[in-house]
């Protein structure tokens, strides 16, 4: 039986605590004078994109993930 933390209950718990941090520190970079903003929309969009599932637990069991505010252009 695996244990809690085993990567067989999640193997991609590293992979998305990884990509989260990176991208707080992105937005962290972000907000300093002089930064590449360029750098920045170009490396979050593809952070974003390349997040793993959420670990479980990560939200509630009934947490809609569809359920989110409506964003100018959707229908």
């Amino acid at each position: 039986m695996p244990k809690e933390g085993d990567p067989a209950v999640c193997p991609n718990c590293e992979d998305f605590a990884r990509t989260v941090l990176l991208l707080g520190q992105l937005a962290l970079y972000a907000d300093m004078a002089g930064a590449d903003l360029d750098f920045v929309e170009a490396v979050s969009a593809s952070l974003a994109v390349s997040l793993p599932e959420p670990p479980p637990g990560t939200f509630p069991d009934d947490y809609d993930t569809d359920g989110g505010p409506a964003y100018p252009g959707d229908s």
